[in-house]
């Protein structure tokens, strides 16, 4: 809890709650901040060092699973092209199986974020990866199209379940403090994943030259499934969320009943009985999953349409990816001082103005400068939003709420990549930049107008 200073030019200070109930004061101690504590002036390593071991493992293991779900997912996006000339389609038919990954999120939202509130967030979160790691695996032995759009459709409903989970699971466990910071970094394992799968693909996929079940994108599905290996970290190294345990506590043997369809309508009536935050959720994430999915899908076609080959479409992708992590953590960390809203709506319309860079240039210099400045302001806007919503979320759903209106917001927005690639053929002569380019523009204002309207709560007590 905040402290008022007992005069005039004295820091505030900030008690919080930890895993084992033990609880500082911020100040110092022999010069240095003592544990849980956090100054707006610390580096990104003084951040870690105000966490114990406890709350920098299970951060960690949220931030990995994030990132490599979105690792797997965006593998699929590079891929595009190449799984077009594999089943002898084009890039907009072989564009469902993005739709048919972002469609099926929700239900996975929904159910994992009812087994999380049942089960605990970490046993979730290792089923959500086992399950995403095995339906990639899947995906690359997919024989025909038809099957390959079931394989994905199944992804989805595995990834819908990971950022609610996940985020539950860290936010609860971390201290109140510098929340911002970690709220923008753990949104970030989304980009670090596109990063990764933008690296891969630039430095792997031109050597392959497989044929069959050995096709370079096949390949690079096999790949896919490695992220399963953090289910065993989160096994052995991870403990639960401390805000679960402390309501399972309260709760009597009695008053615990198994997830019958009972329990689940009855679950459905407490998010309706939140429905007024629950629908501005809906809709500010419809927003920013068009912000996100509108600027990052099909940018990698966009490149090799411009000719470029497929190592320097992943270099230009990476850097992109660098920009957008150094804008995450940035603007979350920024949020702390300037709240929430006022932060992701600067970041958001500040993208605008770098559209002519990064969508309407012709060399890799400057198009990789426009990648950078764009996602940059894209996963600016986007590092604030773990924290925000898990915020506004009232704390007997929180495990559900978050993440399925998160996931629902990217139903709404799931047919954008198919859109924009059918806007290309017919009105561009298949080229995107025009798409693109209104994207931004229109979804930028959008991001801004719907998060002024909303509401803030910074701070707010997730315990």
């Amino acid at each position: 809890m905040l402290t008022r200073p007992a005069k005039p030019g004295a820091s505030l200070r900030l008690e919080a709650s930890f895993p084992d109930n033990a609880s500082e004061l911020c100040g110092t101690a022999n010069g240095r901040n003592r544990p849980g504590c956090y100054d707006a002036a610390m580096p990104i390593i003084g951040h870690f060092r105000s966490l114990n071991r406890v709350q920098r493992n299970t951060f960690s293991a949220c931030f990995l699973g994030w990132t490599l779900d979105a690792f797997d997912f965006f593998l699929l996006t590079f891929c595009l092209k190449a799984i077009a000339a594999t089943f002898h389609v084009g890039v907009k038919q072989v564009a469902e199986a993005v739709f048919w990954t972002l469609v099926m999120r929700p239900v996975g939202a929904f159910l994992f974020g009812l087994m999380a509130e049942k089960y605990g967030r970490r046993p979730t979160l290792m089923l959500n990866i086992v399950a995403f790691s095995f339906f990639e695996l899947a995906s690359a032995f997919a024989p025909t199209l038809h099957s390959f759009l079931v394989c994905r459709a199944l992804f989805g409903i595995a990834m819908g379940g990971v950022w609610g989970v996940g985020a539950a699971l860290a936010l609860e466990t971390l201290p109140p403090a510098g929340r911002g910071f970690f709220s923008g970094l753990l949104q970030e394992g989304y980009v670090v994943g596109n990063l990764l799968a933008a690296l891969l693909f630039g430095l792997l996929f031109p050597h392959l030259h497989g044929t069959g079940m050995y096709t370079n994108w096949r390949i690079m599905f096999m790949v896919g499934t490695l992220p399963v290996l953090l289910a065993f970290y989160l096994r052995f190294s991870v403990d639960e969320s401390p805000a679960w345990l402390a309501g399972q506590q309260r709760l009597t043997e009695k008053s615990k009943p198994s997830l019958t369809p009972a329990i689940l309508l009855a679950n459905i009536r407490g998010l309706l009985g939140y429905l007024p935050i629950f629908l501005f959720l809906i809709v500010l994430m419809a927003a920013f999953t068009s912000f996100s999915h509108g600027t990052q899908d099909l940018y990698p076609t966009f490149l090799l349409d411009h000719g470029l080959s497929e190592g320097h479409v992943g270099l230009i992708a990476a850097i992109a990816n660098i920009g957008a992590l150094l804008g995450g953590v940035f603007c979350g960390s920024i949020s702390e001082k300037f709240g929430r809203r006022k932060s992701i709506i600067v970041a958001a319309l500040l993208a605008i103005p770098m559209v002519p860079l990064w969508a309407w240039s012709h060399s890799m210099a400057a198009l990789a400068a426009g990648g950078f400045l764009v996602q940059f302001m894209v996963q600016g806007a986007w590092g604030i939003i773990p924290a925000h919503l898990n915020e506004l979320s009232p704390g007997p759903v929180r495990a559900i709420l978050p993440g399925f209106a998160y996931q629902l917001g990217n139903l709404l927005s799931s047919r954008n990549a198919v859109f924009q690639e059918e806007y290309a053929m017919r009105h561009n002569g298949g080229s995107l930049n025009v798409a693109l380019s209104g994207t931004v523009v229109l979804v930028a204002l959008t991001v801004a107008v719907i998060t002024a309207l909303g509401p803030e709560a910074k701070g707010a007590d997730l315990s």
